[in-house]
């Protein structure tokens, strides 16, 4: 099954908050079973159900290792929704 998220991260109380969600976000991007896109209000992650949530579990768990206090928003849908896919 095809999933779309939209996710934003939000680390409190670290001056390098733009460098804790730059990291993030390459780290997802590094990962080919994703596809990922950035604008200036989220990041959207599109691919396989399983795969999605696995990865995005390892991810975040490292992150919240690295930045305990952080705020994580996310919306999923069961659908491939990437507009960049042809």
């Amino acid at each position: 099954m095809k999933l779309s998220a939209e996710i934003s991260l939000y680390p409190l109380m670290t001056e390098q908050y733009r460098d804790v969600i730059n990291q993030f976000i390459e780290r997802l991007s590094a990962h080919p079973d994703l596809v990922v896109r950035v604008n200036t209000m989220s990041t959207q992650i599109f691919g396989e159900y399983r795969d999605v949530m696995r990865i995005l579990t390892d991810e975040l768990e490292q992150v919240y290792a690295q930045v305990p206090p952080q705020i994580l928003v996310c919306k999923f849908i069961n659908k491939d929704l990437n507009p960049y896919a042809g």
